[in-house]
């Protein structure tokens, strides 16, 4: 059977459950901003009438003569390389209904409504949308801090999906190499930005424990989850995965924790009286020092994934499925270039402005639920926040697809340890904030427990539902170690974290 002649530059073409490709009546419609109906338009032009097929072919007319002096917008691609974690959100995603969209019969208003419905409908996480607004209307009409706080969370969770939905769709027109270089770099944006204004605002204990916090939920929660469920969901089924994989991810994972472990040693040696150090903030130099060597690490990893053995992180043709009749294909984009920049800028600012409703809400919800800062920073933040990716991470393990479900909570957890914590040292540097790697001693055991935990858990390249209730049990209990902890303060000293200045009794 011959194989199907590639879609034309700037038209998105839909497929029948039959898996055959439309037939083609009269020339596409131009690509332009939002996914141009296409060819499910073609299908539906014949039954038009003379009016509105008059205005298509005038507007195809005018796209064809703007292409012509040169005034087209890139040439989407195919991306070479998706990562696990584009392959984790797309599980979220779902097909536009074009049923409505065909009933307008200006082309570009029509354009318009199916770009609105590609970002903020095509997901199963639409009904979240809402909290964003309430979110808003919650800080300006001034309702309880608390309130803020929740909703704030609740909207950062569709908005971190959509971010790495659009950052996807730019990738498609940047090139593979730079566009997988995006899309890794891009992945935790959401930990970025909360870091970012956490250290604006001084809270250098929110900072650390809230991305503390994101690794330990993605080695010990996510992986562990996807675990038992995908166990118990392939009980009579071998579940392998690529060792290479996790052999890499462990190796950085270890460097990292190594990096953290040596100002918190290096404390603890001098107040001692063991050593004596050259100056009163060579720990802060120390973990400057160590941030660098974290981040060459990190750029080295992104080489070796990008480049040299990009095969060990591409997941596999046979792993992608389809998820019913008239989908839209996973390798093709469904947005133009300038559309989907717009729509990232716009997403970026909404989760840097609930980002900040996050920062500066925290002290009220935790005096409010009588909670420490550090563990609703450890703890809920991170669940909620990577809410969106954990799913996907799980709904694969579900499909017997350990290898992205692997490379959702191994990656993300790697690169917020190589890259995100470090690059918060640097800018913290910058901003004249006092940030060392130093995570104090109960923070860093259970990191490096959790770490080698994960590293005993998948050394044998197969995978069963008890390993992923192991995993799930040691974040129970290094969650209750912080729940029963008590901290002064708002946050903003790093000498108070883990205070226990009022504990529990039962």
């Amino acid at each position: 059977m011959p194989a199907a002649a590639a879609p034309a530059p700037h038209t998105r073409t839909r497929t029948r459950s039959s898996g055959s490709p439309s037939a083609a009546i009269g020339p596409p419609l131009p690509y332009w901003g939002g996914a141009a109906v296409g060819a499910e338009e073609q299908r539906w032009r014949i039954g038009m009438d003379s009016a509105a097929a008059a205005l298509l072919d005038s507007a195809s007319a005018s796209a064809s003569s703007a292409n012509a002096a040169g005034k087209e917008m890139p040439t989407a691609r195919h991306i070479a390389h998706r990562t696990a974690h584009n392959m984790s959100s797309s599980s979220l995603r779902k097909k536009s209904d074009l049923a409505l969209l065909r009933k307008v019969p200006c082309a570009p208003l029509r354009r318009l409504l199916d770009n609105l419905q590609e970002v903020l409908l095509a997901t199963k996480l639409a009904l979240l949308f809402p909290a964003v607004l309430l979110a808003i209307a919650a800080r300006i009409f001034h309702f309880g801090q608390e309130w803020v706080f929740v909703l704030s969370l609740i909207g950062l969770v569709p908005l971190a999906e959509r971010l790495s939905f659009l950052t996807e769709q730019v990738a498609f027109y940047i090139g593979p190499t730079v566009g997988g270089l995006l899309n890794a770099t891009f992945g935790n944006v959401t930990e970025v930005i909360i870091a970012i204004f956490a250290l604006y605002q001084g809270k250098v204990v929110v900072v650390k424990c809230s991305l503390l916090g994101s690794v330990l939920s993605n080695l010990l929660l996510v992986l562990g989850t996807s675990l038992f469920f995908g166990g118990l969901a392939n009980l009579g089924t071998e579940q392998l995965y690529d060792k290479m994989q996790v052999d890499v991810s462990t190796g950085l994972l270890i460097l990292g924790v190594l990096c953290h472990s040596l100002p918190l040693m290096l404390r603890y040696a001098v107040s001692s009286g063991e050593h004596a150090e050259s100056s009163w903030d060579s720990g802060l130099e120390l973990s400057r020092a160590c941030s660098i060597v974290m981040l060459l690490a990190y750029v080295a990893y992104l080489f070796f994934q990008l480049k040299t053995h990009r095969q060990l992180f591409e997941p596999q043709p046979q792993e992608v499925e389809d998820d019913g009749d008239d989908s839209v294909s996973q390798d093709e984009a469904v947005l133009g270039f300038s559309s989907a920049m717009i729509w990232l800028g716009v997403m970026t600012l909404m989760t840097a402005l609930l980002s900040e409703f996050v920062v500066s809400t925290i002290e009220a919800a935790s005096e409010s639920w009588e909670l420490s800062v550090s563990f609703i920073s450890v703890i809920l933040i991170p669940i909620v926040g990577n809410a969106a990716e954990h799913a996907g991470a799980v709904i694969f393990a579900f499909k017997n697809n350990l290898d992205i479900t692997l490379g959702v909570s191994l990656g993300s957890a790697t690169q917020i340890s190589m890259f995100v914590v470090p690059l918060s040292v640097l800018v913290a540097w910058i901003m004249g904030v006092p940030m060392d790697l130093d995570f104090n001693l109960l923070e860093t055991g259970c990191l490096f427990l959790a770490i080698l935990v994960t590293a005993f858990t998948l050394q044998d390249g197969s995978s069963h539902y008890l390993k992923g209730l192991l995993l799930v049990f040691c974040y129970i209990v290094i969650s209750l170690c912080f729940f029963v902890l008590r901290q002064h303060g708002n946050g903003s000293n790093d000498d108070q974290l883990g205070v226990a200045s009022k504990p529990w009794r039962i």
